[in-house]
């Protein structure tokens, strides 16, 4: 034998005991699933029959666009210069996300390019303007958004009632399956519908092994072995498989309610989802999941393509999910603390997030404009305060048009006047119920508003206006009138509020509770406060950052810091865990100690904790 055919032989064999090393993490493949796990109608997360569905819009924009115009020709969507969306027929010819508009012309001469809707200077409505301007048009995503939540309804409408759904995000939805395949497993075998009287463990006796199963005509079923090379890759269904198992009888069943990824959770249905497309399912059996896994690159893993990615990758010399399986979850907690356990099991395919419908509708919803050269006329500036009135107005509309009930509680408005001070200043006010909500309407309180931050008679050099409705919430009879918004804010003495704060109504409209004063403009512009744990986090001032890049960061603060939540929930973090974290924002908080001999010291008001261990990789820190 050469010495390179050993070498070659020997380095199979070596990749092949780190794979068989790999493979044996994988423990909980084929759980024992008893007469009492199908007769027991809700076993959670843990369900060893649980089926997860993600599914998800292929290239969603333009295909909203495709539909609108009854087209099926390559199309992208394009917002100002950049490509946001591509079309799988634009596809076929190199157009990609990003790509300049040249570019993919050139590729692609029969091009159908569209820009998103605009709101125009002037014009109360969106539309689709030629060549709009970043200094006199406004970006308007609302068709999207609707077609979003018609696709959320569809999905709740077209499955059985108790199938769980969850918006993802704007294009995809997971579905929790579980329950309506449970039923329809017992209804095709209804002899597992009653335990045998010579069951020698009763209900806790193993169900008989199932035969085999028709996969549905359509699924990609992901095989449990890497195909050889002369093998087939589009015949995938029809590799070798591991013997059947219930839970692949109830995946199969899945496949028949809902077309794309599924698998046993959340996060495996994610994966797997983006395994054929376009126009593609695929169905990860419980026996393919280190086959999928191993060799795929970890930082492809949600939640691990960031900071946290970086810092494993640095931290272990790592690349794909073999290569992380030999680090033990002790290692990973010393160096990352004890929420990287949701780390460790994600790599090994465990996910114990629920599938739970979220709220449609926001507390807030907001209009902002950003101008690229500044607004000096007071004309000018209320003409795009009506623009923002405007897309208020159509977006409330829609939003009570799914839900009737709701309405917002404060107006507010926050501007960026270079020509006064440091130029950022905010107002807000109770907004009272109206029986019809018109751009009119908005506009006329939103100009009071404006009156106040702003002096008429003096000058101005507006870099940009952001206009808010806050504290979305449902109806209540005895709601204020019109009128009361035109009134001036009182402080609790009945003296006028002072000009540095924002005046916020009480939770409740109707209720006798005294209004609050609530932070002053600063830090309530830089400042969020997290619901769920009562977490401050705060931007590090800045002296060139803009009111609406604030906005954007401190948003973004948000949405990582949710993140983070959704990390620790897949920790599994008990309950008992996620009260005291709470209470410990309250009343029991212990004070933080000084040096031996000291006085404890009280933590300042409004001074974030620093995050430890992954939660800092999820904290975006001011620039």
């Amino acid at each position: 034998m050469s010495n390179a055919s050993s070498f070659w032989k020997a380095k199979s064999n070596a990749t092949h005991r780190v794979y068989a090393h790999a493979q044996s993490q994988y423990t909980d493949l084929d759980p024992q699933i008893t007469y009492r796990t199908i007769l027991s109608p809700n076993l959670g997360v843990k369900d060893p029959l649980r089926v997860i569905a993600l599914c998800d819009s292929d290239a969603f924009y333009a295909a909203c666009e495709m539909v609108r115009l009854g087209i099926d020709k390559p199309l992208v969507v394009l917002q100002w210069q950049l490509i946001i969306a591509v079309n799988y027929p634009a596809r076929k010819f190199g157009v990609a996300r990003m790509m300049p508009l040249a570019e993919a012309k050139e590729r692609c001469p029969e091009l159908v390019v569209i820009h998103v809707m605009t709101y125009k200077d002037g014009v109360a409505e969106p539309r689709y303007w030629e060549n709009p301007d970043t200094r006199t048009h406004k970006v308007c995503l609302d068709l999207y958004r609707r077609e979003s939540a018609k696709m959320i309804q569809m999905f709740k409408t077209g499955l059985p009632e108790n199938v769980e759904v969850e918006k993802a995000s704007i294009d995809e939805a997971f579905m929790d399956l579980t329950p309506a395949v449970r039923q329809i497993l017992l209804h095709r075998y209804p002899h597992l519908g009653q335990v045998p009287a010579d069951a020698p463990l009763g209900p806790d006796t193993p169900l008989p092994l199932p035969k085999d199963i028709p996969w549905h005509a359509h699924s990609t079923i992901i095989p449990a072995e890497p195909p050889t090379a002369d093998e087939d890759m589009n015949a995938e269904a029809g590799a070798a498989q591991k013997a059947v198992t219930w839970h692949d009888v109830a995946l199969s069943i899945g496949g028949e309610l809902m077309h794309k990824g599924i698998a046993r959770n959340k996060f495996l249905a994610k994966l797997c989802a983006s395994h054929r497309k376009p126009m593609g399912q695929s169905i990860l059996p419980n026996a393919s999941i280190p086959n999928h896994l191993l060799p795929m690159k970890f930082q492809k893993i949600r939640f691990l393509g960031g900071k946290l990615g970086v810092a494993l990758a640095d931290e272990y010399d790592v690349a794909t999910v073999s290569d992380f399986l030999s680090i033990s979850l002790e290692t990973m907690q010393h160096r990352f603390g004890e929420e990287s356990i949701w780390v460790y099991e994600a790599l090994r395919g465990i996910d114990y997030s629920e599938v739970k419908e979220k709220q449609l509708l926001s507390k807030s919803m907001l209009s902002a404009k950003q101008f690229p050269q500044p607004v000096t006329t007071q004309a000018d500036a209320l003409q795009w305060i009506r623009v923002l009135s405007s897309e208020l107005s159509l977006r409330l509309i829609d939003a009570r048009e799914m839900a009737p009930t709701m309405w917002p509680k404060t107006l507010a408005m926050h501007t960026h006047n270079l020509a006064s001070g440091d130029g950022r200043k905010s107002k807000q006010a109770a907004w009272p119920f109206v029986r019809e909500v018109t751009a009119d309407v908005i506009f006329t309180a939103a100009e009071k508003l404006w009156r106040e931050l702003v002096d008429p008679n003096g000058p101005i050099r507006v870099t940009g206006i952001l206009l808010s409705f806050k504290g979305i919430g449902t109806v209540e009879a005895g709601l204020k009138p019109i009128d009361e918004i035109f009134k001036r804010p009182t402080s609790k003495r009945g003296a006028p509020a002072s000009e540095s704060e924002d005046i916020i109504a009480a939770d409740n409209a109707t209720s006798s509770e005294e209004t609050r004063t609530v932070r002053n403009i600063s830090k309530e512009r830089s400042t969020f406060v997290c619901s769920r744990c009562g977490h401050r986090a705060s931007l590090v001032p800045s002296a060139t950052r803009t009111d609406f890049e604030r906005e954007e960061e401190v948003m973004q603060l948000q949405m990582e810091h949710d993140d983070f939540h959704v990390a620790l929930d897949l920790s599994r973090v008990s309950e008992n865990e996620v009260v005291s974290r709470r209470e410990g924002k309250g009343k029991g908080r212990k004070q933080e100690t000084g040096e031996e001999g000291q006085q404890p010291r009280k933590k300042k008001r409004g001074q974030a904790e620093e995050p430890k261990g992954i939660a800092k990789f999820f904290t975006r820190k001011g620039l």
